[in-house]
């Protein structure tokens, strides 16, 4: 089966070059101009994978991610023409698959759509992500820690989502807002902490010798990685 490439792109150049690129590699691409309409597009067409311009005329590309991963699992490649680091890590933290900085070589782009498509396929289901201690089924919005179901709040459960994605990536705590809240207030950063202390509490209560949160003072929180 031909695999459909969503391009979410703003630009007619780079998009009529990414078009060519995937048809010339025997995808089927669709072409939409702005989020909104890619986000229309997903509802009503099978979608294997999307390539997401971060700035786009009718909003921000990880808004839209967000929008995007409230409804599908489907991989996301992020396409900037920012060239800094932040919004790259930003990109990935959010749970993007790939990233793409402009100007871009049309080889280099759907060899990395071959690449997560390979991942994807070969690897386990992407609305789940397992460790041997978490177990995260995205569909459901549900974290399990040792086959047992946690009850989380939707900031818990964005929060702890991040860090099982990147264990041992210390994410700041300004970072984990943007992740978890849909309107950030880095007024109220200590939300953050207390958020945090709640996760833990649900934790010990699974297992009373297990903490797997780790506090960098300064800098913010990780999640320590399986041993």
């Amino acid at each position: 089966m031909t695999r459909k490439i969503l391009i979410i792109e703003d630009e007619p150049g780079v998009a009529d070059t990414l078009l060519y690129a995937l048809k010339t590699e025997g995808f089927q691409p669709i072409w939409c101009d702005t989020g909104s309409e890619g986000l229309k597009a997903l509802d009503e067409q099978g979608i294997d994978l999307v390539i997401l311009d971060i700035g786009l005329p009718d909003g921000n590309g990880f808004e839209f991610f967000r929008e995007i991963r409230g409804k599908h699992s489907v991989p996301v490649i992020f396409l900037t023409a920012r060239s800094e680091e932040v919004d790259r890590v930003l990109g990935l933290e959010l749970g993007g698959d790939d990233y793409v900085t402009k100007p871009f070589s049309p080889r280099e782009v759907t060899a990395r759509v071959k690449a997560v498509l390979r991942r994807i396929s070969g690897g386990k289901d992407a609305s789940k992500t397992s460790s041997s201690r978490f177990q995260v089924d995205e569909d459901r919005k549900r974290i399990a820690f040792f086959g047992t179901a946690l009850e989380l709040s939707r900031y818990e459960y964005r929060i702890l989502r991040a860090l099982i994605r990147r264990p041992g990536m210390v994410f700041k705590r300004e970072v984990l807002m943007e992740l978890a809240w849909d309107v950030p207030d880095i007024s109220g950063l200590r939300t953050v902490d207390t958020h945090i202390k709640t996760i833990r509490h649900k934790l010990r209560e699974i297992r009373s010798d297990s903490d797997p949160i780790r506090t960098h003072r300064g800098f913010g929180y990780s999640l320590e990685e399986d041993s």
